[in-house]
This record gives C-alpha cells, structure tokens and sequence, in this order.
C-alpha cells in the first residue's frame, strides 16, 4: 500500500513539473520571440561583420553596364592545304578545312566601334559579334596593329551600350578590377581581382623584322579569372571605365591558374584613335638606344641610382639628340609620369604619335634637367604615315600590295619588291600565302610596285608563279591558277 501511494505522489510531482515548463520558457524568453514565430530568429552578427558589407567593393552597377558592352567575337577561316607537293607546284585546288574560333570585345562608341585583340580575328576570312542582347551582326576590320596586338572593328548599329576611356597611369597596385567576357563561349561572365603588378613584359608579341618596330609590352597583371574566350574582353573599373583589354594568361595547363595580362588602356586609346583616323598606327621614337638598370651597370658607369633608363646610345638626327640628350643621361619621367624601366618608358611613348612635344626629366651628373623633346618617325621626320596611293588593294589576290621604300628594302637586303598585307578571301590565302611576305618576282620578272603587279595580272591567263620572301626571312614559292 505504501508502494502504491509512493508511486501515486511521484506522478503527481511529476505532472506539476510538466504543466509548469511553458510558462518558465516563455518568461525566460518574453520580448525576445513573438509568440506567432514558430522557428527562433537568426544568429546576430558580430558588430565588425554587420558592418563590414557595407565596406566592401560593390561591383553591381559596374558590372551590369559593362557586360552589356563587351561583345562575343566569332571567326571563320579556311586551312588549305595540299596531300602531295605536285598538286602545289602545278597550281592545283588546295584541299579546304574550316577553322572556327571565338574571344570577345569591347564597344567604346555608341555607333559601333569595338576594340579586340588582334590575335582574335588574325587570319579570319568572316568576323561576327554577338550583343550581349543575343543580337548577331557582321563586323568589318578598320585596321590592326600586331606590334600592341589590338584591332578595330565595326558594326553598323546606333545607340549602342559603350564602356568609357579610364586613365590606366592612375591605376595603382591593389586596386580593385574586374575582367569582362566570354570564356569558353561562356557569355558575359565577370571576375573580379586586384591589380597585382603593371608594367610587365611576357614576350608575348613579335618584332616586325622588316620595319625595325618592336612590340610594345607593358602589361597591367590582376588576379581576376580570365581564361581562353575572354581575349578582347575589358578590364574595368570599381566605377564602370575601361582601364585595360585582357590579352593573355600565365599558364601551364591553357586555362587560369592565377595570373592574367592586359593592356592599359592609354595604348588601347592612341591606337583607336590611329586607326579610326589613318587605318595604321602611329609610331613615335626618341632615337635612342636604352638599357634597364642593374647593380652591374650602375658598377660600370658609375650610376647613382637602380631606378630609370639608361641611355646607350643616340641616334644621329634623332628627336634625343636635338633635344639635347646625351649618352649616359637617365630618364626618370615623361610627362611627369615616372618611368623605372624599359618597359615603362616605351608604354608612356607608346601613346604619342610623330610631331608630339613631351617634356623628359633625365638624371645627368646626380643633377635633373628637363628636355623637350619633339618625337619623331621611323623615318626621322614628324610626318605622319597614312596608308597613301602606294597601296593597292587586288581583287584577284585578296590582298592589298604595298610598296617598299628604299629604307625598308635596305634592311632587308632586297633592290626590289612590294609587301603583302591584308589577306582575305583570294588565290593568296588559297595558296597559303603568309601575310607580310615580300614578292620580289612574278613570272621571274622583277617587282618594283603594286601597280606592276596589277599589270601582270591583267595580261595572265592560266597561272603565275611568284617569289619572295616570307617575315621570317625564309625564300618561298607560290604557283596561283588564275
């Protein structure tokens, strides 16, 4: 009986505890939860964290203008080739092969000017550009400059989304960038890094052997994605302006592992500016010969400082030489923007043409001095070089003919010969003909000018066979059916 009662009073007790465990819950909790929430509110954030999105970079507004400026870039061309030699030599039909490839673009005019990489649309027989609207138009070239590795294209549209000119000489290291484009025809894809380094030189480009031009690397390096498709696209700013046209990756493996490379802005503008106004670019020099400077050259010639670049030498009736400058003398500025190196002093000239004035600050026994300087062209003078009468453009080729002045046929050690540019659809891309070759004989006669090309042409029937010499300095041989 005891047991019972004792069981009973436990019940009981335990009964009570329960009825009461609500109301202790509740009153423990009262003013923190609604007594309609079914689920308990969320975690509150540390006060830095609460506070520290709004400090962040937002990249919306930036984002959202620049995708709807930056195009797909697609390409069409044909290999040609030939399953023996005899085929080749008798001027026979190659056999063909379609080549298709893609990267991208950036609109800078609202009536449909666009800027790409010049190795984007190298060899295209038919260029595309898709809007980021899912418009498709064809583009024409305005011109290319493989030195700085951009081109120039053209839609027929108005009113279209452009991204505006930054100032690439403000861009600091660290800064914040995006990197717009289509990678892997993945279209209007946006990444986003800093800034790592400026100014550097990959060897990515190739001299022009036959004008004595070097390419111009001075590459701004960021840690944004960029992988193969976004070629063309742009690098741009926190604020929406273009600082940069994404051109290449450092990698091992083809896709991005870390690092990527554009080209400021500032080269991107003059040679827009070149090409929409003359079809070529515009190269200013100084006339000097210039070297880095290391611990080893300061030892040598005493120099003071491990900053700037070292003059050489000077060339004879050159812009340096008339403005005063010396062999020994280092740059440290042009235009007040300080110059560390070679390839810091050649991005700075490379935004000027033949004729400009530009101010110099050289180092010259531990003392500054200022020099203006007047640049000048390959050539020596301040004119500048249009594309001229001396280019003739054949149908029957599908190419334009320019010919070569006696500077140009010096250092190549020719006596005659007319230069091969701009190949398109004709019997010179169907006979594999490289762009830049030199004829120098048609028919074992000698060729002097584009006009006596077009002569021989129009007085052949059957085929040709033409002589020359490839960029590489290589003999070659092209039998045309005509």
């Amino acid at each position: 009986m005891k047991k019972s009662i004792l069981t009973l009073v436990v019940a009981l007790g335990a009964g009570w505890i329960g009825s009461q465990l609500p109301g202790i819950w509740k009153e423990e909790t009262t003013g923190k939860i609604d007594s309609h929430m079914t689920t308990p509110p969320p975690p509150t954030l540390p006060v830095g964290l609460a506070t520290g999105w709004d400090e962040l970079p937002n990249f919306r507004n930036s984002a959202e203008k620049s995708v709807n400026a930056v195009v797909h870039v697609k390409t069409e061309a044909t290999h040609r080739y030939y399953n023996d030699p005899w085929s080749y030599l008798l001027g026979g039909a190659p056999n063909s092969l379609p080549i298709n490839s893609s990267g991208s673009g950036v609109i800078v005019t609202n009536d449909g000017f666009i800027i790409t990489n010049n190795h984007v649309i190298k060899g295209a027989e038919k260029i595309a550009v898709v809007l980021n609207d899912g418009r498709e138009m064809p583009a024409n070239v305005v011109g290319k400059d493989p030195l700085t590795d951009l081109a120039l294209l053209k839609i027929d549209d108005d009113n279209l989304p452009f991204i505006p000119f930054g100032d690439s000489d403000q861009l600091k290291v660290g800064d914040w960038v995006l990197a717009v484009g289509n990678p892997f025809n993945l279209t209007s894809t946006v990444t986003a890094g800093i800034v790592s380094a400026k100014a550097r030189n990959i060897n990515l480009l190739q001299a022009d052997p036959y004008s004595q031009t070097f390419p111009i690397e001075s590459f701004i390096q960021t840690d944004a994605a960029v992988n193969p498709g976004n070629s063309g696209g742009a690098l741009v700013s926190p604020d929406g302006y273009l600082v940069g046209i994404n051109t290449a990756i450092a990698s091992k493996t083809g896709s991005f592992t870390g690092y990527s490379f554009a080209i400021p802005v500032n080269i991107a503008k003059k040679v827009f500016n070149d090409l929409y106004e003359f079809g070529k670019v515009q190269r200013a020099f100084i006339g000097v010969q210039i070297r880095d400077i290391n611990e080893a050259l300061a030892d040598e010639y005493d120099v003071p400082v491990l900053d700037g670049v070292f003059i050489a030498g000077v060339t004879e009736g050159g812009a340096a030489q008339e403005a005063g400058i010396e062999t020994g003398d280092i740059i440290q500025k042009v235009a007040g923007i300080k110059v560390a190196n070679v390839t810091q002093l050649q991005e700075q000239i490379g935004k000027y043409r033949p004729g400009d004035a530009v101010k110099i600050t050289l180092l010259r026994d531990g003392k500054s001095e200022v020099k203006n300087l007047v640049l000048k062209n390959r050539k020596g003078t301040t004119e500048l070089d249009a594309l001229g009468e001396e280019q003739l453009e054949l149908v029957t080729l599908g190419a334009k003919l320019k010919a070569l002045d006696p500077g140009d046929l010096k250092k190549m050690g020719l006596k005659n010969g007319v230069r091969v540019e701009n190949i398109g659809k004709g019997a010179l891309r169907q006979a594999g003909m490289p762009e830049g070759f030199v004829i120098t004989r048609i028919d074992r006669l000698e060729i002097d000018s584009p006009d006596q090309v077009r002569k021989i042409l129009e007085n052949r029937k059957g085929g040709i066979l033409i002589e020359g010499y490839a960029p590489s300095g290589r003999k070659g041989y092209y039998a045309l059916g005509l």
